[in-house]
């Protein structure tokens, strides 16, 4: 294995996230090279001990290992596309959002030029890089994971391979993902709401806290109850949150909110009481979800 104070990196992608991510490699004791679109960005790594490569082609020929932080798989490609040469023979990781079919056809590209690919995501902010408790998901090149392990975990302590698949990093990043923007819109309607009648928002943090704890404790029977299909004992049922629902527009009115972002979410409770889910557990949403009938 190499020792992971040794490893040269190669950081691609100086935004938020991938400039915290090569200061923590700087940090550590490795050898960092970084590249940039706009050069400037780079300058305080510089500062510290990084080399700014003119190139991507440079970038990627100065180290064995590659990690790309850029916006999208798209982005990847066209910063690495006048670097595949030189990718022959070293390990690629990506840390960028996209599609499990995204992952795909990176995985492909980085298999024709003779990289040994791992598709990753970052479960954090910038200012968690580092941190024990910070969660990177990978698949791919299991070679890769092994090999370099030690350097991952530079990155973030929890670091997790889920398997061969290179779709399943980006899968799992969506799946969980797909709860952090209803979950920040309700947020913002709490405290848009809480800020118009007191002038301050400390109790919505307070409450969604709360919440979140909640939702933590009741994760894994929902979960059981999702895996094995029955939904007859419900804690709560797709009829109950149906009645709440009429308190969303009695809110937008009372103080003065756009909720049409709700209608959505309504639509769906009304999809599953038609298909027999009304006295359902919640959780029964995920079959409506997972067969859509939009003409029911």
């Amino acid at each position: 294995m190499t020792g992971h104070h040794r490893t040269p990196v190669t950081v691609v992608g100086l935004g938020s996230m991938g400039s915290a991510l090569a200061e923590a490699f700087v940090d550590a004791g490795h050898a960092v090279t970084v590249w940039n679109r706009t050069p400037s960005k780079a300058a305080p790594l510089v500062a510290k001990g990084a080399v700014h490569a003119r190139s991507t082609d440079e970038a990627v020929a100065a180290s064995g290992l590659v990690i790309t932080c850029l916006t999208t798989y798209d982005d990847t490609l066209a910063a690495l596309g006048p670097a595949a040469a030189a990718l022959d023979g070293r390990a690629l990781v990506t840390l960028n959002s996209g599609s499990p079919a995204g992952a795909r056809e990176m995985a492909a590209w980085a298999d024709g030029q003779g990289a040994r690919y791992l598709d990753g995501a970052i479960k954090n902010l910038p200012s968690a890089v580092g941190a024990e408790s910070t969660l990177l998901y990978y698949s791919g090149d299991r070679s890769v994971f092994d090999e370099f392990t030690p350097t991952l975990r530079v990155m973030g302590g929890d670091t997790v391979y889920l398997g061969a698949d290179p779709d399943l990093s980006a899968l799992y990043e969506m799946a969980v993902g797909g709860t952090l923007l209803p979950a920040l819109v309700g947020f913002f309607q709490g405290a848009a709401a809480l800020q118009a009648k007191t002038g301050r928002i400390e109790l919505t943090i307070s409450n969604h806290l709360t919440l979140n704890r909640t939702m933590e404790a009741a994760s894994r029977p929902r979960a059981q109850e999702i895996d094995s299909g029955d939904y007859s004992d419900p804690a709560s049922s797709v009829n109950l949150f149906l009645a709440g629902s009429a308190h969303d527009e009695e809110l937008g009115k009372e103080a003065n909110l756009d909720v049409e972002w709700h209608k959505g979410f309504h639509d769906l409770l009304r999809r599953a009481v038609d298909a027999g889910h009304g006295e359902h557990s919640i959780s029964a949403l995920t079959e409506v979800l997972r067969t859509p009938d939009r003409a029911a």
